[in-house]
């Protein structure tokens, strides 16, 4: 089968930007035929592919004047939000990326696409292209686009209408999908998300035993320090370093619990296109009593280090889908705190009951992602007993998650195609 998989930014730093990198990995090692097409900065290196056709999209150039337009307002590069664009942007954006579609399609002879966000170039692929079947992926933070602005709504629900397939992470995401959009039940599957177990595992050598589970025992820095695994526990948080994923209150929850347990240290892996967001993060950081190190956006090869020298995750975003991070970190032997959000805890009971997840609850939001700021105290106050709960869980005996790879998720896909 040839597979053309598309998606409007960069294919890596974000949850579908890796999925979008895993599915093209997983489907070249069943021996499918693939192209991708992506946009990119002009400046930026080219990723590669083996054995994939390649077709940039070039943001910041004559063709496409402005920054990679982002699915989250606070992407962790230079972006633009979709909110903010003119007609003439749209425009541009629209025959820069079916210029380059065309090609791909006259070139490579697709059998099907596949589309990653139910949003504005998913619409104008499946608008362009009737006779192809075009199948959708659901982040999430499409659901949101939708729901907050107005920008060519109308066109954009009738065309994701118009899939012929559209995939789901988990059941939350199909009852928004099916009210947001009026698509069917029949055409939308849960598919879950995956992991990538050859890369995200426990540590196989320097290891120390710590709660039952070997952990790495030193890490080096981005700054070239080197730290022992000498703290009772180390709390990692990986995503973007913004208020929406809950940077702000898991420094203040940390702030409090280190008042009753001065044995913790906190890693904060990740970045924020958005300036005043990040400067502000970097600014609390003087309120903070804690060892507290920012360690930058990482590689994938470099973050699962710190996956396997810390003891828990944290993520409390205020809206999320089923976070990437939650499966590689539990896969590694950490323990996860994460918010509360709708249908997260029923995933995990249902796909890795046994892994030690464990759960903030969210007080109601504002505009999906909002939180009131008289609720923020209250939540804070959770989140730290949440993390305490987590710092006290001892393992009887490693989670699997094996049936949670991006092979499976594959070859479900192959399967329906």
């Amino acid at each position: 089968m040839k597979i053309l998989s598309i998606l409007a930014q960069k294919p890596s730093s974000t949850g579908s930007g890796i999925f979008l990198t895993e599915l093209l990995k997983n489907f070249q090692k069943m021996g499918e035929k693939q192209a991708v097409l992506y946009g990119i900065a002009k400046e930026d290196k080219l990723p590669e592919f083996t054995d994939v056709e390649s077709y940039p999209v070039y943001y910041e150039s004559e063709d496409l004047p402005f920054a990679v337009l982002g699915m989250s307002d606070e992407m962790p590069y230079k972006s633009t939000r979709y909110r903010d664009m003119t007609p003439e942007m749209l425009m541009q954006f629209k025959e820069a990326f079916l210029r380059k579609v065309k090609e791909a399609v006259e070139h490579f002879q697709p059998d099907i696409i596949l589309c990653h966000h139910l949003y504005l170039l998913t619409a104008i692929i499946r608008e362009a292209f009737p006779s192809i079947p075009v199948y959708g992926f659901c982040h999430n933070t499409d659901l949101r686009q939708m729901e907050k602005h107005e920008l060519m709504r109308d066109f954009i629900k009738e065309n994701i209408q118009r899939l012929d397939r559209i995939y789901t992470p988990k059941d939350a995401q199909k009852k928004e999908v099916m009210r947001i959009y009026g698509v069917e039940s029949a055409r939308i599957q849960n598919i879950a998300v995956g992991y990538n177990a050859e890369r995200f595992h426990l540590p196989h050598e320097n290891t120390v035993l710590r709660d039952g589970i070997e952990r790495r025992k030193e890490i080096i820095l981005p700054s070239g320090e080197k730290l022992q695994k000498e703290y009772s526990t180390d709390l990692l948080f990986a995503g973007k370093l913004g208020e929406k994923k809950g940077v702000f209150s898991l420094l203040r929850a940390v702030e409090m619990l280190y008042k009753e347990n001065k044995n913790i240290r906190l890693f904060l892996a990740g970045d924020n296109g958005n300036t005043v967001e990040k400067e502000a993060v970097y600014a609390l950081r003087k309120k903070c009593s804690y060892p507290l190190y920012f360690l930058g956006r990482l590689e994938q090869e470099e973050l699962v280090k710190y996956y396997q020298f810390s003891d828990v995750f944290t993520l409390p975003s205020f809206f999320d889908a089923v976070p990437l991070t939650a499966l590689e970190a539990l896969a590694c032997g950490n323990k996860a705190v994460l918010s509360g959000l709708d249908g997260l805890e029923e995933f995990f009971r249902e796909n890795c009951p046994d892994a030690p997840v464990f759960f903030a609850e969210l007080p109601e939001m504002v505009n999906q992602d909002e939180m009131r700021e008289e609720d923020q105290t209250l939540f804070e106050k959770r989140l730290e007993e949440v993390i305490q709960r987590a710092i006290v869980y001892h393992y009887s005996k490693m989670a699997s998650l094996s049936h949670l790879s991006w092979l499976s998720i594959c070859k479900k896909i192959i399967e329906k195609a």
